[in-house]
């Protein structure tokens, strides 16, 4: 009986060791990184510039729910929801 759950446990060793270095290598740091991006999002206060995913550098008017109200040109503005805000500039 020994024998077979050693040898279980060692063909399950591999399959373990494979799931915890793809954990810290891609799964964690993917992570933290939508956690600080979610941060920076709910922040935003008006008159901070942001670039969206599209490229578009805008300003922020007002940071609604689930949008963002943005000033793109004089008298143009647009509501760009919150996922497609890829950062903020830093004047």
């Amino acid at each position: 009986m020994q024998g077979q759950s050693a040898g279980i446990l060692g063909s399950l060793l591999p399959l373990i060791i494979i799931f915890a270095i793809f954990y810290f290598l891609i799964i964690r740091p993917q992570q933290q990184q939508a956690k600080k991006h979610k941060e920076m999002v709910e922040n935003l206060k008006k008159g901070d510039k942001i670039v969206t995913t599209g490229g578009i550098i805008a300003e922020v008017v007002k940071n609604e729910e689930n949008f963002i109200k943005a000033k793109i040109a004089d008298n143009t503005e647009v509501k760009i929801e919150k996922s497609y805000i890829a950062k903020k500039l830093e004047s």
